[in-house]
């Protein structure tokens, strides 16, 4: 009873007052989203820059790697198969990403397309296992 009275007030006070409110009270939220979307990254920046310490010294710009002295300047040559290693990886990635869309789609129940994309990853996990045959012949996966 008391909620349909409460409900009938406020229902023709929005008929007086013309509606909900004015066009700007629709933008409040997307103002309020804006505001905090500019607060949030630079407030930690500005904190951070006002409550570090500022001694710096040869030993804090030395470079650090797990509590191990560099021996060797940052600028020395790597060999090609740390490269390699990185691009099988990528490699491998996405197939699992190529494989993750086609074993949903299998799992459901529309098989209109079913030849051709079992065709498809077919011919694809074909050229993947050919690329690992001869990565693995050229000796891109040994370590030592």
């Amino acid at each position: 009873m008391m909620l349909s009275l409460i409900l009938q007030q406020e229902l023709a006070r929005m008929q007086t007052t013309g509606g909900v409110g004015s066009p700007v009270t629709a933008y409040w939220p997307i103002m309020v989203f804006l505001v905090v979307a500019i607060i949030f990254p630079v407030l930690p920046i500005v904190l951070g820059r006002f409550l570090r310490p500022m001694m710096y010294s040869k030993t804090k710009a030395r470079p650090y790697e797990c509590g191990i002295d560099p021996k060797t300047e940052a600028h020395d040559r790597f060999t090609v198969r740390y490269y390699i290693v990185a691009m099988l990886f990528l490699i491998f990635d996405v197939e699992t990403i190529f494989l993750l869309p086609w074993a949903i789609i299998f799992m459901g129940e529309d098989f209109t397309f079913t030849k051709f994309a079992l065709l498809e990853m077919f011919i694809f996990i074909g050229i993947l296992i050919v690329g690992y045959y001869y990565a693995w012949r050229k000796g891109a996966l040994e370590w030592a």
